[in-house]
């Protein structure tokens, strides 16, 4: 069964339960501080997850395309991936547990006609905060899982929540059995042999936890995530989901085009392309910030893993164009993006072949110090500043090093890298806990603070100007919008004047539902206007704005205090930046 085929079995399921479908939400998140990327198919969902009603209603299903790089390094082996699908199935104060499973049994056992036998699922042992859950036990049970199917495991295995407070609850995991050979007399789903994958994972937040501990929510909600990729993989019976059509055609062409046999590295360049098209796609561009630095890090992986199969950068065009044939089916924005896609990646290429060249020289004048010194080793710490400086690649060091007749320090390298790892994991953590535990009352002022900054640029810069992204926190709104020249003192004073005229004229902030069609016909601004269904919420400020959001925002503009910008600078090439915080 191939991939787009499962995924459409997915969501006409869920359409025939009564959910509605929605559209997955760009890689790049809107208003939303606490990822770099949209992780999961809850993110987005956060407003309605908190009790804001959602305009489709209390039934959604969606597949949500996701980033996580927490291990990029680990790519290349036979199942780690940056760039991957989600589908999902969410209750917001609907059905509950015993809904919930039934319907992932029947999904799985009657629509993917997976055989009983082959599925364990895990439930919560409980502790001393939350009791044991054996009412998803009973539920699994009375759907069909075999007796000895069923596990219980405690809160690192069977237990979500976003960040230290928040709603949370437990889940329960869907395991399938590969039919290798067991590890052990105990070997269970809990083990990382191969034997058993995971393959859904139903979250039931019926708990919030707070600093006093856990207490029991108002509305009750399903959140289910089941990865697009791992299924193909399993039902296809390919040991990696680089066998499966997602990734084959590019590979068989990696294949064709190398001249030193390296999986590893197919498996690399192959993942890593589709990552950064998808990115690219979704309004991605390479930089040295934030979501801009994983997509150059993710293209300079690539390039480095070419030049080891030496394979010609020329080449790149062929694999895009390729790999925009093989997946325009499931992602059309591919085809629409395609000469946009090549243009980034090729620039970014010529960047790195540039930087690798600078590397060498600067490798030069330290092989010409040692050698004038006596020395035949380089320090870890020289090959380490080579990488994290100039960008150049470890292994490229240690070849021109053998070249030399020298040799490297790994172990002094190795343990300076792995503490760059660590701070840049710990980095990304930070980036990425938020969740629905960080939109608070400042966050809330800003999100409406960035429609009226929107609608004051429209009319101090003209009508070009649409927003591009935002990031917000509790202490200030970044806005990233069109514009192609540096703003004056005396424009950025306007602007700021405008929105604080706004403020305090107390206009209501109104909350519409409507008709996609409908909105846009109003005239109702959105970033990314393919990403909402059929039905909509529109925030309408008065006559000054008119914006599609999912929210949440203040119910007054005299809400918001003072409005200040802090800093205006270029942000990409044709779009600035705007930094601005609200004194009170």
């Amino acid at each position: 069964m191939r991939a787009i085929e499962i995924r459409n079995k997915y969501l006409n399921y869920f359409k025939a339960h009564g959910h509605k479908i929605i559209p997955s939400s760009p890689l790049i998140p809107e208003n939303d501080p606490s990822v770099l990327f949209n992780t999961a198919g809850m993110q987005p969902l956060v407003p309605y997850l908190l009790g804001e009603p959602h305009p489709e209603g209390k039934r959604l299903t969606d597949y949500q395309k996701c980033v996580r790089t927490n291990d990029i390094d680990e790519v290349g082996d036979n199942r780690h991936l940056t760039y991957f699908e989600m589908l999902g199935n969410w209750s917001l104060g609907d059905y509950f547990k015993e809904e919930s499973i039934k319907m992932s049994f029947e999904f799985l056992t009657k629509e993917l006609q997976i055989p009983v036998e082959k599925l364990s699922v895990t439930v919560f042992a409980g502790d001393e905060d939350c009791p044991r859950d054996e009412f998803s036990a009973k539920c699994w049970k009375d759907a069909g899982i075999l007796d000895g199917h069923i596990y219980y495991y405690g809160k690192d295995d069977n237990w979500w929540i976003a960040g230290e407070t928040g709603p949370c609850g437990p889940d329960t995991e869907m395991f399938y059995d590969t039919g290798k050979p067991a590890c052990s007399e105990n070997c269970q789903p809990s083990c990382d042999c191969g034997k058993y994958v995971e393959i859904w994972n139903n979250v039931f937040m019926e708990y919030f936890k707070d600093e006093k501990g856990y207490s029991k929510l108002k509305q009750q909600n399903v959140d289910t995530g089941l990865g697009l990729e791992r299924m193909t993989m399993l039902l296809q019976g390919k040991e990696t989901p680089f066998d499966t059509e997602l990734f084959k055609p590019v590979m068989d062409k990696l294949f064709e085009l190398q001249k030193i046999d390296i999986i590893e590295s197919r498996r690399i360049i192959a993942e890593h392309l589709r990552s950064s098209m998808m990115i690219i796609a979704d309004g991605g561009r390479p930089s040295n910030l934030d979501r801009g630095y994983v997509l150059r890090r993710l293209i300079r992986r690539m390039i480095r893993q070419m030049n080891k199969l030496q394979i010609d950068l020329n080449e790149l065009s062929t694999l895009i164009d390729l790999n925009v044939d093989n997946l325009s089916e499931m992602y059309p924005e591919l085809e629409k993006n395609r000469e946009n896609i090549k243009q980034v990646i090729i620039e970014e290429k010529d960047k790195f072949v540039k930087t690798l060249s600078h590397g060498e020289r600067e490798f030069e004048k330290e092989v010409n110090k040692l050698k004038a010194q006596g020395k035949d080793i380089i320090e870890g710490k020289i090959v380490f500043r080579l990488y994290d400086t100039y960008g150049f690649p470890p292994e490229v060091t240690k070849d021109l090093a053998t070249e030399n007749g020298m040799k490297i320090s790994m172990e002094e390298f190795d343990k300076l890298f792995k503490e760059h790892q660590e701070k840049s994991r710990a980095g990304s953590e930070q980036k990425f806990k938020g969740g629905l535990a960080s939109t608070g009352e400042m966050e809330t002022k800003y999100h409406t603070a960035t429609h009226l900054l929107n609608a004051a640029l429209k009319q101090v810069l003209g009508s070009h100007v649409h927003q591009r992204g935002s990031n917000i926190t509790a202490e200030r709104l970044r806005f990233d919008f069109s514009h192609d020249a540096k703003m004056t003192d005396e424009e950025k004073k306007q602007t700021e004047d405008l929105v604080n005229k706004w403020i305090k004229e107390a206009i209501p902030v109104e909350k519409l539902e409507m008709k996609k069609d409908e909105a846009i016909a109003m005239g109702a601004e959105a970033m990314f206007i393919e990403k909402y269904g059929d039905v909509v919420s529109v925030y309408k400020i008065g006559d000054v704005s008119l914006e599609l959001c999912g929210g949440p925002h203040v119910q007054n503009t005299s809400e918001l205090g003072v409005f200040k910008i802090k800093k205006e600078e270029s942000s990409s090439s044709g779009v600035r930046r705007i930094k601005a915080v609200l004194i009170a």
